[in-house]
């Protein structure tokens, strides 16, 4: 590993830093990116196989996201360890919290697809057709399996862009995605439509949902074997041979520190999942607006949440290094970064709004209704931004707790009062609906850059010190 990419006691120049937090987030946002990419890809393809097995797609989709949202977070507990493990130079305690981390995510994968394999079971209490559900069941079936395997590549991602090795994370993400389509399109209509040359493929049969499920846990399994490999060939130099036992004590202290990120994430993704049910009691046309904004959001804040994670491993260097100084740089330039790209996507939703209602093949009676949600949606992009990056940098710094009570207070104490109150009381519908979520944006991102400017204007201290 080189070591032109680690932190020394001196103070990066705020353009240097803006240019190194580049080259690190860019590939980071593409490995973000091609996580979600895999659910969009099931439910394009499953979607030609017609609507029930759509409607299965969708709603397994729903719960393995929420379930393994949780997940995710728990893993990020290792950010900070392994970021500061490196900032100090101490590289074979950074691999020995790899193979904790590889040991955590088995554990709590396991589970975790326990937990998926049981959820459909609760889709009739809500309501749910027994044919959708049967179908939600069987795709979590198979998807279950690829939850201990996506837990552990987050686990060499973070071990990975805590070394500045990236270039492995965009390779595995773009090798996966292509297994991930070309294996949906064999598994779920089979291969009788083959052409001759390609053989025992022509014998598949259509699997459906089930095809679909089996094809992206399969594609998971890819992405995680191309990261260990590129991981094994580039020994850390200086390293000893690392513990491969589990070591409690240090998955203890990632639960600690990653329990935090798992419920903030839940409640992040909770009440913009209860906006959508809100959004539904105001008629079809409400739901789908607010579907189609959420997805465009959705895209730009991959890319913040790829600078938040850049952030996160800057900041970490320079606290493991102990050198506050640039740690407070490092984070107030990835927020910059963020705020500054998240800007660029805001004024592209508010200058062209009916161009990217076009590209979504809005129907005619949703199109009145999109357009003022993109254009609140161009005001809170700048918030999104500032409230994705401040949590990766108080990460990097060991600080978790404090955004999952920023998220509680901002979202549920402000964001849906303001909701309710906008869009039932005052009858601005689903517009009003998104005022509240960006109410409870601006105050997760107020609470999040005070708390990082608070906290490096003193002195930061490893998790592990």
């Amino acid at each position: 590993m080189s070591t032109a990419v680690l932190p020394t006691s001196s103070v990066k120049s705020p353009r240097t830093e803006l240019r190194e937090l580049a080259r690190l987030a860019i590939p980071i946002a593409i490995a973000q990116g091609g996580q979600a990419l895999m659910g969009l890809v099931d439910t394009l393809v499953v979607g030609r196989a017609g609507t029930a097995s759509l409607a299965a797609v969708g709603l397994g989709n729903g719960l393995y996201f929420a379930v393994s949202s949780f997940g995710m977070g728990l893993m990020m507990g290792f950010d900070p360890m392994v970021s500061q493990a490196i900032g100090a130079r101490q590289f074979t305690r950074a691999r020995a919290l790899l193979w904790q981390g590889a040991w955590m995510a088995f554990c709590g994968g396991v589970l975790l697809a326990t937990l998926l394999t049981l959820a459909p079971r609760l889709l009739p209490l809500a309501g749910i057709g027994e044919a959708e559900a049967a179908g939600a069941r069987e795709y979590l079936t198979w998807r279950a399996p690829g939850m201990p395997l996506m837990l552990m590549f987050l686990t060499m991602r973070s071990y990975l862009q805590s070394t500045a090795f990236t270039r492995p994370l965009v390779i595995a993400t773009v090798v996966a995605n292509i297994f991930n389509l070309l294996g949906n399109l064999l598994l779920v209509f089979g291969g009788s439509s083959l052409p001759a040359y390609f053989g025992p493929l022509r014998d598949v049969p259509a699997l459906g949902v089930a095809g679909s499920a089996m094809a992206t846990s399969a594609s998971i399994g890819v992405e995680l074997l191309i990261a260990v490999l590129f991981v094994r060939s580039r020994p850390v130099e200086g390293a000893e041979r690392a513990s491969r036992l589990p070591v409690w004590s240090d998955m203890a202290r990632a639960v600690r520190l990653g329990l935090p990120i798992g419920l903030h994430i839940c409640a992040e993704v909770g009440v913009f999942a209860l906006a959508g049910v809100l959004a539904a009691r105001l008629g079809p046309e409400s739901v789908g607006a607010h579907q189609i904004a959420l997805s465009f959001a959705s895209v730009s804040f991959t890319v913040a949440m790829g600078i938040g994670n850049a952030g996160s491993v800057r900041v970490g260097w320079a606290v493991g290094a102990h050198n506050t100084p640039q740690a407070r740089l490092s984070g107030f330039m990835a927020l910059a970064g963020g705020v500054g790209f998240m800007s660029i996507s805001g004024l592209v939703f508010a200058l062209f709004p009916n161009t990217l209602a076009k590209l979504a093949g809005a129907p005619a009676d949703v199109v009145p209704l999109l357009i003022p949600l993109l254009m609140v949606s161009a005001i809170f992009q700048v918030f999104d931004g500032a409230q994705g990056v401040g949590a990766g940098v108080l990460r990097g710094a060991g600080d978790t707790r404090f955004t999952f009570l920023a998220n509680m207070v901002g979202h549920y104490g402000i964001g849906l009062p303001v909701t309710v109150l906008l869009a039932f009381q005052w009858g601005l519908g689903v517009v009003g609906i998104w005022w509240g979520l960006c109410a409870g944006l601006v105050s997760v991102a107020v609470a999040l850059v005070w708390r990082f400017n608070r906290k490096s204007a003193g002195t930061l201290r490893p998790v592990e010190a």
